[in-house]
C-alpha cells in the first residue's frame, strides 16, 4: 500500500496542504507539530517523491464565464494500446477537456469538458471530438448542478485503515 511509505507527519502535512495551500511553512509546521525546517524539507522531499505535484487556484468556472460543463462518454472503434495512448494525447491537447479517464465498461472514456456556452460545446463536439480519429460513440451528459467537488484524497480514511493494520 502506497500510503503505507509515509509516516504520520507526512500525511499530516499533505492533508493539511490539501486543504490550503497557501499556509507559510511556519504555520504548517506548527499544525503538524514540528519545527519549520524540518517541516520544509518534508515537504520538499514529498515534491521531490512527486507525492505533491503541484500547487494550484481553485477557481470557479462559472464566476469566469464557463457556464457549460458536460461529461462526454466516449467509445472507441480500437482499444489496442497504441489507440488508447493516441486518443489520450489528443484529449490532452484539446482545452475544453479538463479531465479524461479510461474506464472498465461500457464506455472506454469520460471526459470532463467546460465551456463558455452551449454553442462552442456543440462545436468542439461535431467538429473536433465525434470526427476524431478511432471514435465511434459519444453520449453527452450536460452538468446542472455540482453536489459536491472536492478534490485530493480523504486522509481521515487512510489514518483509519493504516491504524487498523497497525
Amino acid at each position: 500500500m502506497a500510503g503505507a511509505r509515509l509516516d504520520p507527519i507526512d500525511r499530516k502535512i499533505l492533508a493539511e496542504l490539501q486543504a490550503d495551500g497557501r499556509m507559510t511553512n511556519v504555520e504548517l509546521a506548527r499544525r503538524v507539530g514540528i519545527s519549520a525546517p524540518p517541516c520544509l524539507r518534508r515537504v520538499r522531499a514529498l515534491e521531490d517523491q512527486q507525492f505533491i505535484r503541484g500547487f494550484h487556484a481553485d477557481v470557479d468556472t462559472r464566476v469566469l464565464g464557463f457556464e457549460v460543463q458536460v461529461f462526454a462518454m466516449v467509445g472507441l472503434l480500437s482499444q489496442a494500446e497504441a489507440d488508447l495512448s493516441t486518443f489520450e494525447e489528443r484529449c490532452r491537447a484539446w482545452p475544453l477537456v479538463r479531465e479524461c479517464h479510461m474506464l472498465n465498461g461500457e464506455v472506454d472514456f469520460i471526459l470532463k469538458c467546460v465551456a463558455p456556452d452551449l454553442s462552442t460545446f456543440q462545436t468542439f463536439l461535431t467538429e473536433e471530438l465525434t470526427a476524431a480519429d478511432n471514435v465511434a460513440s459519444v453520449k453527452t451528459s450536460l452538468v446542472i448542478r455540482c453536489a459536491k467537488d472536492e478534490p485530493g484524497v480523504p486522509f481521515d480514511v487512510l489514518e483509519d485503515r493504516l491504524s487498523r493494520t497497525a
